[in-house]
């Protein structure tokens, strides 16, 4: 079994909020894709990076999680890629962890 996180920004460079209809439509893709999702959006988490040389950024995100048996890479690849320009993002981290149910 393998979960895999979606680290999304809810706001591009200037500040603005990105449209709902990007999130809404995710959701709706990953819930019918693998049959659940859970969205941790109550307290958006705050993500920090420091560029080489620079002064850290900083983002307010989400995260959609879902659990597959099977881990698609070429399907998480496109769908990086699709996020990333539909997020005017030079990245999206998408995490994939091996897990056990108990």
């Amino acid at each position: 079994m393998h979960l895999i996180e979606l680290f999304l920004p809810l706001y591009d460079s200037g500040g603005h909020p990105f449209p709902e209809k990007i999130f809404s439509d995710l959701k709706d893709e990953l819930t019918n894709a693998f049959g659940g999702l859970t969205i941790h959006s109550k307290a958006p988490a705050t993500g920090l990076w420091k560029p080489e040389n620079d002064k850290p950024v900083k983002d307010t995100i989400i995260i959609y999680e879902i659990m597959t048996e099977h881990l698609d890479e070429e399907y998480w690849q496109k769908r990086k890629k699709q996020l990333q320009d539909d997020l005017q993002q030079d990245e999206i981290m998408i995490r994939s962890t091996r897990i056990r149910l108990l």
